[in-house]
C-alpha cells in the first residue's frame, strides 16, 4: 500500500455538524488516560464531518468522520474521532499508520440539489445519511486550526488540521440507523451545520504526547 508522508493536503468541500452528546455515551470509545471534557452538564461537545477531496488533493476520496468528544489529556486538548471511513484503501492505509485513526473503507453515494443528500454504506450496512439544504450566507475564506488526539500502539498522539473555508449556515438531518457501529453516541439532530467550499485542509505529522500501558481498541 502506498501513501504519501504527513502532512497530507486536500481541497474539495465538506459539511460539520455540532451535536452534544452524553459523556456516559463516548467514554466507551475514548481512552480512559483521557479526560472527557463537558461543555454542558453531563454533556460533551461531538459531531460528523463528511467531505469530498477532489483535484489538488494529494489522496482523491470521500471521508466520514465522527467525533465522539472533546478530550483533554496533560493539558492537551483536542477532538476525538471515534469512527472514520473513507472510500480509498491509500487513505486506510495512511490514516491508521501515520496517526492511528481508525479508518474503513466505505461507500459513498452524494445527491446534488435544492436539498442535497450524503449516505455513507458498507455493503448493506448503512451507516448514516445526512441530508442537507444550500447554504443561506456565505463568509469569505476563513483560516481556522483544530487539534485531534488519537492513539497508535500504546502512544497518544496530538495532531492539528489547519484549514481555510468558504463557511455557509446549512439547514441539516442526520439519520444514524440502529445497526450502524457508532448508533450507541445518540448523535441526535445538530444544533449547529456549516457548508464548507472551496475548502483547502492540511493534516499535519502527529506528535507523540503520552503513552499507554495496552494498546487503544476503537471498536
Amino acid at each position: 500500500m502506498s501513501y504519501p508522508q504527513a502532512p497530507w493536503t486536500l481541497k474539495g468541500y465538506a459539511i460539520q455538524t455540532l451535536q452534544l452528546i452524553d459523556i456516559d455515551r463516548a467514554r466507551p470509545f475514548i481512552p480512559k488516560e483521557l479526560d472527557i471534557i463537558p461543555v454542558w452538564p453531563g454533556k460533551t461537545l461531538g459531531g460528523v464531518y463528511v467531505s469530498s477531496y477532489g483535484l489538488g488533493s494529494v489522496l482523491e476520496y470521500n471521508e466520514l468522520i465522527v467525533v465522539a468528544g472533546v478530550v483533554n489529556y496533560s493539558g492537551k486538548i483536542g477532538g476525538w474521532v471515534s469512527h472514520i471511513y473513507v472510500d480509498n484503501s491509500d487513505s486506510v492505509a495512511g490514516g491508521r499508520e501515520i496517526w492511528g485513526l481508525p479508518k474503513e473503507l466505505a461507500e459513498f453515494n452524494w445527491l446534488k440539489g435544492e436539498e442535497s443528500n450524503v449516505t455513507v454504506r458498507q455493503g448493506n450496512q448503512q451507516l448514516c445519511s445526512l441530508t442537507y439544504s444550500q447554504p443561506s450566507f456565505g463568509l469569505p475564506i476563513i483560516p481556522l486550526s483544530g487539534p485531534v488526539l488519537s492513539s497508535l500502539g500504546t502512544d497518544l498522539l496530538l495532531f492539528k488540521g489547519e484549514f481555510e473555508s468558504r463557511l455557509g449556515l446549512i439547514n441539516s438531518k442526520l439519520v444514524v440507523p440502529a445497526e450502524s457501529p457508532f448508533s450507541s453516541l445518540n448523535l441526535g439532530q445538530p444544533w449547529l451545520s456549516v457548508y464548507c467550499d472551496d475548502l483547502r485542509l492540511v493534516a499535519g505529522a502527529p506528535q507523540v504526547v503520552g503513552n499507554r500501558s495496552v494498546e487503544f481498541s476503537y471498536s
